[in-house]
């Protein structure tokens, strides 16, 4: 059947005759024809068609005397000559699709291209019992005194009587907040406006998210409007919706659409019924189903208590406290979590003492998790901030409980025997992700929480995100939240669910060094007694102990630097490290706090292995095999035999982070060693090891070299070569983010050429490999264009931005050196972060340089990726010096746009 046309009219003057679009237009009585202007490929019933078209241009001028058509538009000529009107067929070239639910239904226009739209909340969603009675879903006020309430998705009707309960109950003035990030329409139905949601053929039951990343909710409730208004016109005013999606009884629905004002979006059914109450206000505040809101999330419910002066301690106190209402679909997950932001503001506001702590029961799961005792041991009185966080959280916990829902999770990961697939996905991963979710949840209040208790009695001078930034330990606290690793059993080699992997499989020798040193990858930075590996046995390791102190190298203290932070074993005389199956290329960090953990874990292990009387799979550089071992030691029993044998031998473990910038502790600890055992004896060599001798081998060995230069003295640094290749100024490390560092920091361009010697020193002998971290930088970016899905393209974004950190770090911490050398470096590198430089600290160029680290591709680099650029000043001479610190948290790397529909 042939659509309908979309008639708009145009009044304009007219004379007995005109020229309209190349047609003459006679002011005679003679009728033309009506012809369609729509394309071949739309045929069908034209007649009922055009007399469709033709009666609704009669219906709004009865004086219509002539039609005269052309190619772009008939033209409506008045028997008063004095008005016309075109035809216009808009909505006939739109690209709108079609599609049904089942063969069983009609088929029908679709929404976005792809969406049905279904009735937004059920009923039994409504556990309460309080839509007939306070006009939504799940309508509560929190245990205690704080007039603090959340609730569902009402209706037009159902949020009218909401604001009626909250006047009767005294409620003077109604902070309403919408939590939602989904978008939602309501459709006239009976004197009232009901909600509906797009929803996706694959899951019915689920909202959608994160559908447009440039628009926000409100502007693609607009879109959906607009475009249900053209299917109504199509459809002869008429559009499908779906109530029961359970049972598909008499579905779908039809509903009657004749124009905009049937239809409502979010922001006009919430602020209607506020334009009469001067002290009500609406906001909508997006937060995510599941994991913590992002900074700028934060920041928003920051400005919101900004606005509202009635909550700050300069409040006058004779007026009642402002009412916080909260709503998202059912009124549980995201709702709780609004509540639980609102409650830790009312807390602040009247102080702990008058808050209901004593008449709330808490839960009674403590959760023991290393990243929640970390976090409250460093921060200001995070006894404090812990337990109010949790007197929230009990407070809120009617409807839904946060800390309960990270012990389930967690109860179930563990309870998972064998792993299985559901849908394609791992259960284990599922559950894994779930755990870490919900922890990154509870762990972002606690953080918040601690920013109230610095901010909050000062009105708020920085954002949350400015805070985070001056306190950026906090980000290299969350990147190890995932401390799963250290609960692993050590039975998960011998049970079949991990495999164990060669050194040969991982490590490429690139250096052609295994024939005459039996390792991979072995170097030594020129004039220096500076050396890097891959992962040595206790061959190789006795021949490159042999090598370092023979007549012609003579060294008689040798310091051994371990960077691996995952497991690592020698079996039958062959170097192995637990990968999973699906994997291998994946290393399994284990994040530590004392490296005297890795030795625990790998003693566990090497037990389980020598007690296992099966073969076991091992993946080696040839192929799989099966093996049954005889002999396993770990490797710090290596270098006790090695020890025994070559007195002067010391052997330290500092596991580093693949990728990434090192930890400021780790910075700290290569440096200390290499003091101590420098003032023990001069001329000592160091040596450092991961598991291929590439990327954090490279990266400790810059740190040493740069330690050394700044005390035995700087080499005489050669003018820099003109470098004649597309985008030079890359590889030369002049990125636009590391450029303002080096303005902004004392003597900046001397400090960052130190860094490149350092880094074309070390990396002089690594050209087999193709690793030079300038240039990884940016051919990782260039990769992002070949990549094959949008994860492997954010995957390569992240990693670039690592390097990138890395990168800057090397000259934050050479600036370091240069500045605290007349002390001796007393203060460590950690310190210095955080009471020198980020103290005096500021965000102003953040919002800029973030989309120009490669100005000419644009703007690269998304805000979820680059989360803060960091002002740093070097305290002896007051210049500012920029910092970028990217959120790499495992959480929050994961996070992707599915699909959820309950909260």
């Amino acid at each position: 059947m042939q659509k309908p046309k979309d008639v708009n009219t145009r009044g304009t003057a007219a004379r007995p005759s005109v020229q309209i679009m190349g047609t003459s237009a006679s002011a005679t009585s003679q009728a033309a024809p009506f012809a369609p202007t729509h394309r071949s490929d739309h045929q069908g019933n034209s007649m009922a068609e055009r007399r469709r078209s033709l009666q609704s241009v009669n219906s709004r001028n009865s004086k219509a005397k002539s039609i005269i058509t052309n190619k772009v538009a008939p033209v409506v000529i008045t028997n008063n000559c004095r008005e016309e009107f075109q035809i216009h067929d808009k909505i006939q070239s739109a690209n709108y699709s079609k599609g049904r639910i089942s063969d069983l239904l009609p088929e029908h226009y679709l929404v976005l291209g792809e969406f049905f739209m279904v009735q937004d909340v059920y009923n039994r969603a409504d556990v309460l019992n309080t839509t007939k009675s306070h006009g939504a879903p799940n309508f509560r006020k929190v245990k205690g005194n704080y007039p603090l309430f959340g609730m569902g998705q009402p209706s037009l009707s159902g949020f009218k009587q909401v604001l009626q309960r909250l006047q009767i109950d005294g409620c003077e003035e109604v902070i309403f907040i919408c939590v939602r990030e989904e978008p939602v329409v309501f459709f006239r139905s009976d004197g009232d406006f009901i909600p509906y949601t797009p929803r996706g053929r694959e899951n019915l039951h689920e909202n959608l998210h994160d559908l447009d990343r440039e628009l926000n909710a409100e502007q693609i409730e607009l879109t959906i409007r607009k475009e249900l208004c053209d299917f109504a016109k199509l459809s002869e005013n008429m559009f499908f919706v779906y109530n029961d999606i359970e049972h598909f009884k008499d579905e779908p629905k039809q509903i009657h659409i004749l124009s905009e004002e049937d239809i409502h979006v979010t922001e006009e059914v919430y602020k209607r019924p506020l334009f009469s109450q001067p002290l009500h206000r609406y906001y909508r505040l997006p937060l995510p189903m599941e994991g913590a809101p992002l900074e700028e999330t934060f920041d928003a419910f920051v400005n919101i208590l900004r606005e509202t002066p009635n909550l700050f301690l300069m409040r006058d106190s004779s007026k009642p406290l402002p009412a916080l209402l909260f709503s998202c679909q059912v009124g549980v997950g995201r709702t709780n979590l609004g509540l639980i932001l609102g409650a830790l503001v009312f807390n602040h506001l009247q102080g702990a003492s008058k808050s209901p702590r004593q008449e709330i029961q808490k839960s009674e799961h403590k959760l023991d998790f290393q990243v929640i005792q970390l976090l409250i041991s460093r921060l200001p009185k995070g006894q404090q901030v812990l337990d109010e966080v949790d007197d929230a959280v009990a407070m809120c916990s009617e409807m839904h409980n946060i800390k309960d829902a990270v012990y389930e999770n967690k109860l179930k990961l563990e309870g998972i025997a064998e792993d299985y697939q559901i849908q394609g996905s791992s259960t284990k991963g599922y559950f894994l992700q779930r755990t870490l979710q919900s922890l990154e949840r509870y762990v972002y209040l606690l953080v918040f929480n601690a920013y109230l208790h610095d901010q909050y009695p000062q009105a708020f001078p920085q954002s949350f995100s400015q805070w985070l930034c001056m306190n950026a330990w906090i980000y290299r606290l969350l990147a190890s939240m995932d401390s799963s690793e250290l609960s692993a059993p050590a039975r998960l080699i011998t049970d079949g669910i991990r495999v164990l992997v060669s050194s040969e499989f991982l490590a490429t020798d690139l250096l052609s060094t295994a024939k005459d040193m039996k390792v991979a990858n072995f170097r030594r930075v020129s004039k220096m007694a500076l050396y890097g590996t891959a992962q040595p046995n206790s061959e190789a390791l006795a021949v490159v102990m042999s090598y370092l102190t023979d007549q012609r190298r003579g060294h008689s203290s040798v310091v051994w630097l371990n960077l691996q932070e995952e497991l690592v074993l020698e079996a039958n005389g062959q170097m192995f490290t637990p990968r999973e199956p699906g994997s291998l290329e994946q290393p399994i960090p284990v994040c530590v706090q004392h490296p005297q953990q890795l030795q625990e874990m790998e003693l566990a292990l090497k037990q389980d292995i020598l007690s296992c009387e099966k073969w076991l799979e091992v993946i080696t550089e040839q192929d799989k095999q099966m093996r049954k071992f005889k002999s396993c030691h770990t490797v710090e029993e290596l270098f006790v035999h090695q020890k025994s044998i070559h007195p002067g031998l010391s052997y330290q473990r500092i596991p580093l982070s693949d990728c990434c910038a090192p930890k400021e502790e780790v910075f700290d600890h290569l440096l200390e060693a290499m003091k101590s055992n420098l003032a023990e004896d001069p001329n000592c060599a160091f040596i450092f090891n991961c598991h291929n001798g590439k990327d954090r081998t490279t990266a400790a060995m810059v740190i040493a070299t740069l330690t050394l230069w700044h005390i035995n003295g700087f080499p005489e640094c050669e003018e820099d070569e003109i470098v004649s290749v597309p985008d030079a100024k890359y590889t030369k490390g002049e990125f636009e983010v590391v450029m303002q560092v080096v303005r902004l920091l004392p003597d900046g361009h001397r400090v960052k050429r130190e860094v490149d010697v350092a880094l074309d020193v070390v990396s002089e002998t690594m050209t087999p490999m193709h690793y030079h971290l300038r240039e990884i930088i940016i051919s990782t970016y260039r990769q992002i264009r070949m990549a094959k899905s949008e994860a492997d393209a954010h995957w390569l974004r992240l990693r670039s931005l690592q390097y990138l950190e890395r990168y800057i770090y090397l000259i934050l911490f050479n600036c370091y050196l240069h500045l605290e050398k007349k002390d001796s470096w007393r203060r460590s590198f950690s310190q210095w972060m955080y009471q020198v430089a980020a103290k005096a600290g500021s965000v102003s160029a953040g919002s800029h340089t973030a989309s120009s680290l490669f100005p000419r591709e644009g703007n690269l680099f998304r805000k979820a990726q680059l989360m803060s650029l960091i002002c740093l000043c070097a305290e002896d001479c007051g210049q500012a010096l920029s910092h970028i610190m990217i959120r790499n948290n495992p959480v929050a790397c994961v996070r992707r746009p599915e699909l959820h529909c309950g909260d």
